[in-house]
């Protein structure tokens, strides 16, 4: 059972992000999709993460789309946000921080420097240390990201260790989305709830859960994420979260058939929920045809009748 809870703590829908058929960002539509994931259960959202195509975007758009998304607190004033600013470039990412902060973001995601991938961790850590220094308010919280699949620059524990030696009251965790239950039980094993972990694996979430992880930042969370809040106050209150994690787990499966992720997501989101067949900005590539049918019909068989 948890019983320290950090003001972060919770689900978060890695959010797709809205575009128009000329691969533009529709701003008008984003505050209807985060109301809707507000709506299903997510304490919050992550803009411009990998799910939401982030790096494909220039600076200029992407802080119309963190200001867009603002006008989810209208209607859901305690929705929290988080913004993904990691790019290459240090002084990029230092005022995409910046600018989250400025627009009063909850916290920032930021991705390593994924260009240098065999840069050593004495230049990791500098990178990290000026965006912190630079961008971050005493109050606000950054969350490195650790994807290596991706972006192929692994955050070591002993970086996360310095960096929380050296930024405690702004260097507040990581999102693990290595999808390796052996790294979450490593982080659970060495930081316990003193750094915050937010699993990206929806088939390890519960697994996670029993391991110190806050919560989950994930790109299913468009989809599922009732299940998602269903584990997530099992575990609060020593429930039992069984089914709704196996209806993760089988979600996940039937997802990682068909990555990446971003273009499926969308497709289920119109199939399922309503929403328009958004684009994907190159190089990404809609779905094929089968393969939505093929997941449709998964999802649809895990929705509790």
């Amino acid at each position: 059972m948890q019983n320290d809870i950090h003001y972060l703590d919770g689900v978060y829908a890695a959010a797709v992000t809205p575009l128009n058929a000329d691969y533009t960002p529709d701003l008008e539509a984003i505050p209807g999709l985060l109301n809707f994931l507000a709506g299903r259960g997510c304490h919050g959202a992550l803009i411009l993460g990998t799910t939401g195509e982030g790096p494909s975007f220039s600076p200029e758009q992407r802080m119309a789309i963190y200001r867009a998304a603002l006008l989810v607190r209208q209607a859901y004033p305690d929705f929290r946000l988080l913004a993904g600013t990691g790019t290459p470039s240090l002084a990029e990412t230092i005022a995409l921080t910046k600018r989250a902060f400025d627009l009063g973001y909850d916290g920032v995601v930021v991705l390593p420097p994924f260009y240098f991938r065999k840069a050593s961790e004495d230049g990791l850590f500098e990178w990290f240390s000026q965006v912190l220094h630079q961008a971050v308010p005493h109050s606000g919280a950054l969350l490195g990201y650790h994807i290596p699949p991706v972006t192929g620059v692994a955050l070591p524990l002993d970086l996360l260790d310095r960096l929380k030696q050296a930024f405690p009251d702004r260097f507040a965790g990581i999102k693990d989305s290595s999808g390796d239950l052996a790294h979450a039980r490593q982080l659970g094993e060495r930081f316990g709830k003193d750094l915050l972990v937010f699993n990206g694996n929806d088939r390890l979430f519960g697994s996670a859960l029993s391991l110190h992880a806050s919560g989950c930042i994930t790109a299913m969370a468009n989809l599922l994420s009732p299940e998602l809040r269903q584990v997530w106050e099992a575990f609060k209150v020593d429930g039992d979260s069984t089914l709704a994690q196996a209806r993760l787990t089988l979600g996940r499966e039937a997802l990682d058939r068909f990555p990446p992720m971003p273009p499926m997501i969308k497709a289920l989101l119109a199939n399922l929920h309503g929403f328009p067949s958004w684009m994907v900005c190159p190089p990404l590539q809609p779905a094929a045809i089968e393969a939505i049918q093929e997941v449709t019909t998964t999802f649809d068989s895990l929705v509790p009748a």
